[in-house]
C-alpha cells in the first residue's frame, strides 16, 4: 500500500475513517508511478462542496517506464492502469508530470482544492449558533464561523453555551481568541471533540477589549507567538489549524511585514489564512472605523499567494457583490463574507445560484417564504429543548427581504413583536403575513 501518513493533518477528521471505504487501501500498487492522481467521488465530497483533492504521490523508485521528460502514454503497464481508471468509481484521474521536490509547503503541495471557498466571517454578538443555522438554510455551500470565543471562556465557563451548535451547520469552524500556546491547544482539542471542522485563530480584531486579553490583531506584532500557537494546535489535533488575520497593524503596514508574518506560519504547516485586506490601527479608531476607514489593498493579499501558490487564501474585506466574488476567485481560494451576509444574507444565495457550476451543487429550491416557515419550526424547538426567548432567534432575521416588498414591515414587524410579553414562535407566522398582504396589496394595485 502507497503510504499517505501526510495526508492525515491536511483532511477533514471526519472524513478520516471513510479512506478504506473510498479506496485508499485499494488502490493497487501500479498507480504508484503516477505523479498526481485525482480521486472524486459525489458522496465522499458531499459536505466538502464535492472538492477535487490534487494528491501529489512521492515519486516510487525503479520505475523503468517514467522517463525524466515525464510518464510514457504507451506500453501494456500504461494501458493497464488507464483500463483501471476508466473503470474506477473515482471518477475522472489525471497526471501531473512536474514530480514535488520536497514536503515544505513553499514547494510542496500535498492538497490543492479546485472549489472556491464561500464563507461568512466570525462576528462577534451576531454569527452565534441561531444566525448560523438561518444563513445555512440559504446557502448550503458557504463555511459558517463562530463568533470568537476566548480561550478563558471554554476553559472556565459554560462550554455547552459556546460550542452547541446543530447539525446542519457543517462545514463549521471555531474561532478561538487567545495567545497562550497551551490554552489555546485544550480549546483546539475541545473544538475537535465537539465536531468542529476547522479551528481559526483570530489574529485581526482591533478593538481595547480584545487588546487587553492580548490576542487579536496585535498579535501580528507577536508572529512568533502566532507561530507557536499554530503548530502547537496542529500537533494536538487533526482537523485544519487556520489564522484570519489584517494585512498589517499600525506602523507595521508594509508588504513585507504581511510576508513575513506568514512566512512564520507556513514554516509551522498552516495551510489556509484568511486575510482581511484593511490594516489595523489598535488606537484611535473604533472597531467600526477599523472596517471602514483604513483602505482595502487587495494586491497585498495577492502577493501572498503570488509567494505561496500551494497555500489557500482566502480574502476578506469589502466583498458586496458577486461581481466582486468572481473576480477575488479568479486570483484567491475564495472569500469571506462579513456584515453584508448579515444584512442582506440573500446575497448568499445569489453566489450561490452564480457558482452553482463551480460548486458542483443543485439549485436550492427554498424561497425566503420557506426560510420563514423553517424559522419558525427552529425557534419553537429551541423554545422548547432550552428555553431560548424568540427574540433571539428573530434578530438574526430582519434582513430576510432585505430590498424586498414588505421588507421594512417584515423588520418593523420584528423589532417590536418578539419583545412583547408572552411572545413566542409565532411573531414569525406573524410578520410573515404581514409580507403576503404586501404581495396582495400589489397584485390589487397592478390589476
Amino acid at each position: 500500500m502507497y503510504p499517505i501518513d501526510f495526508l492525515s493533518k491536511l483532511l477533514y477528521h471526519k472524513l478520516h475513517s471513510r479512506f478504506e471505504v473510498y479506496g485508499f487501501k485499494q488502490v493497487p500498487d501500479f498507480i504508484k508511478p503516477f505523479n498526481t492522481v485525482y480521486f472524486y467521488d459525489k458522496n465522499f465530497f458531499r459536505n466538502l462542496s464535492y472538492q477535487f483533492l490534487e494528491i501529489r504521490l512521492l515519486q516510487q523508485k525503479d520505475q523503468p517506464h517514467i522517463k525524466k521528460s515525464g510518464i510514457q502514454t504507451e506500453g501494456p503497464k500504461i494501458q493497464q492502469q488507464k483500463q483501471w481508471f476508466t473503470n474506477t468509481d473515482y471518477g475522472s484521474c489525471g497526471l501531473n508530470q512536474d514530480l514535488p521536490t520536497g514536503d515544505n509547503l513553499r514547494n510542496f503541495s500535498a492538497m490543492k482544492t479546485t472549489t472556491p471557498e464561500i464563507a461568512v466571517a466570525p462576528m462577534m454578538d451576531w454569527t452565534d449558533r441561531h444566525c448560523r443555522y438561518f444563513l445555512r438554510l440559504i446557502a448550503p455551500h458557504v463555511r459558517l464561523y463562530t463568533e470568537m470565543v476566548t480561550t478563558g471562556a471554554l476553559l472556565y465557563g459554560d462550554r455547552a453555551r459556546h460550542l452547541d451548535y446543530d447539525a446542519s451547520e457543517h462545514p463549521l469552524a471555531l474561532q478561538l481568541g487567545g495567545s497562550d500556546a497551551d490554552e489555546l491547544t485544550r480549546c483546539a482539542v475541545l473544538g475537535q471533540e465537539w465536531g468542529y471542522d476547522e479551528i481559526n485563530l483570530n489574529c485581526g480584531c482591533p478593538s481595547d477589549r480584545v487588546q487587553k486579553g492580548r490576542f487579536g490583531a496585535c498579535l501580528m506584532k507577536e508572529p512568533d507567538t502566532v507561530a507557536s500557537a499554530v503548530h502547537a494546535m496542529r500537533t494536538a489535533v487533526d482537523i485544519p489549524v487556520t489564522v484570519k488575520c489584517r494585512i498589517g497593524v499600525d506602523e507595521h503596514d508594509s508588504e513585507e511585514f504581511l510576508l513575513s508574518f506568514v512566512d512564520r506560519l507556513v514554516d509551522k504547516g498552516c495551510t489556509k489564512i484568511i486575510i482581511h485586506a484593511r490594516k489595523a490601527w489598535l488606537s484611535g479608531l473604533s472597531p467600526k472605523e477599523n472596517r471602514e476607514v483604513p483602505p482595502l489593498l487587495y494586491e497585498r493579499v495577492h502577493a501572498v499567494k503570488a509567494r505561496y501558490p500551494q497555500l489557500r487564501v482566502v480574502l476578506n474585506g469589502g466583498i458586496t457583490t458577486v461581481a466582486q466574488t468572481a473576480e477575488a476567485i479568479e486570483k484567491l481560494d475564495g472569500v469571506m463574507i462579513g456584515r453584508e451576509a448579515y444584512h442582506n444574507p440573500w446575497f448568499l444565495r445569489e453566489i450561490h445560484n452564480w457558482g452553482r457550476n463551480l460548486f458542483v451543487a443543485s439549485p436550492v429550491k427554498m424561497l425566503r417564504q420557506d426560510v420563514a416557515l423553517a424559522m419558525i419550526d427552529y425557534a419553537a424547538r429551541m423554545a422548547r429543548d432550552h428555553g431560548t426567548p424568540v427574540k433571539s432567534i428573530t434578530r438574526h432575521i430582519l434582513g430576510l427581504y432585505h430590498n424586498q416588498p414588505g421588507g421594512k414591515r417584515w423588520r418593523r414587524a420584528l423589532s417590536t413583536l418578539p419583545y412583547e410579553p408572552g411572545a413566542d414562535h409565532r411573531v414569525i407566522a406573524k410578520a410573515l403575513e404581514v409580507i403576503l398582504e404586501t404581495k396582495t396589496e400589489g397584485e390589487e394595485l397592478a390589476a
